[in-house]
């Protein structure tokens, strides 16, 4: 099986939080993690990957703004190893102090987290009195001085209702994106997995994205839902658009095929949502390379016809793929169904 060009990196740098976000993957804390990588071996691991790929780095965490050597790792990144470096905040460290460190440390963009277009939902979902309005100021302190940055909101049954409000919210402050993220239940998300939305409802959701994406003046990219793409192919097969054009548009799930996560303790990932480690580069001796290249459980994820239920035989599956991560979770299967997609292949029978 031919190895997959590596395209994005999330590194998670700490898992150490300010938040008490109810969905959080990582359960993450306001406290120390012992087990974070260290500098040396983050800036070992970012050496390693520059010798056999170029791809974007997503600082992350926990709130990587809470780890002081952050600047450091992403000047290391940006320009010793001159990778596409990006990073992920919840927005209430972005002062102007630390604004201009980001960008003189070379990170092109960063992500802000808000999950409500008012404080009342925002605050209830994050779990700390006040997350909304520290958000805010955030990004617009990142505006004024020229970062660039998107909105990513994570949807759920709480907060559906703010869908629209939430990507016009995105657009009047300036923002340059906003990524949908539909809940996988895992973590502290699992103690929410009843406020998921059901195969119907997040289908009907992914569509009206879709909808929205045709019109909005800034980019929209749906994030843990594979079958976007193929309700976008739908969508443009229906109004008559030329097939070729499919050729632009990104895949599904991406992880273990393009897109890795190297936890706060050096584990590496398919994605952060499904905590089956593929390899671990502290043992490895910070060997990217050598884990991405011949890990037998990436080798099972490249495997597409091998998945197994519908997903296997979905004339879909090259662009969606189902998320590995709900199939597991609901299952007990990475391979299995996505239990989120009402849609039937062609040859299945419909009940």
């Amino acid at each position: 099986m031919n190895v997959p060009p590596l395209k994005i990196i999330a590194l998670e740098v700490t898992r150490t939080c300010n938040l008490a976000c109810r969905h959080c993957r990582g359960d993450s804390k306001d406290r120390t993690y012992p087990d974070d990588l260290t500098y040396e071996e983050i800036t070992e691991i970012l050496d390693n990957t520059a010798t056999f790929a170029s791809p974007i780095i997503i600082i992350t965490g926990g709130e990587p703004l809470m780890r002081p050597d952050v600047f450091d790792i992403a000047r290391y990144s940006s320009s010793t190893c001159r990778f596409r470096t990006v990073l992920a905040t919840c927005g209430h460290l972005l002062t102007d102090e630390a604004t201009e460190r980001l960008i003189e440390s070379g990170v092109s963009r960063i992500s802000i987290s808000i999950d409500g277009a008012t404080a009342e939902v925002h605050d209830a979902f994050r779990g700390v009195p006040g997350a909304f309005e520290r958000a805010i100021a955030g990004l617009e302190t990142a505006h004024q001085h020229g970062l660039p940055f998107q909105i990513n909101s994570t949807l759920t049954k709480f907060n559906i209702g703010d869908l629209d409000a939430l990507h016009d919210l995105a657009v009047s402050h300036g923002a340059v994106g906003f990524h949908p993220f539909l809940l996988v239940p895992m973590g502290r998300g699992s103690s929410i997995a009843d406020n998921a939305l059901g195969p119907d409802t997040y289908e009907a959701a992914l569509d009206r994205i879709a909808g929205m994406a045709e019109l909005s003046p800034i980019e929209i990219k749906p994030t843990c839902a594979p079958h976007y793409y193929r309700i976008i192919r739908q969508r443009k097969k229906d109004s008559g658009t030329d097939e070729s054009t499919y050729g632009s548009l990104t895949k599904g799930c991406l992880g273990g095929q393009g897109f890795v996560f190297i936890s706060h303790a050096g584990k590496v990932q398919m994605c952060g949502f499904l905590e089956i480690e593929a390899g671990d580069l502290r043992a490895e001796e910070r060997n990217l390379k050598n884990i991405w290249e011949t890990s037998s459980f990436f080798h099972q994820i490249r495997d597409l016809d091998g998945y197994h239920g519908k997903c296997g035989i979905c004339e879909f599956r090259r662009v969606c793929g189902g998320c590995r991560a709900r199939a597991y979770y609901q299952n007990g299967d990475w391979l299995g169904e996505e239990p989120n997609c009402i849609y039937i292949p062609k040859g299945v029978p419909h009940a």
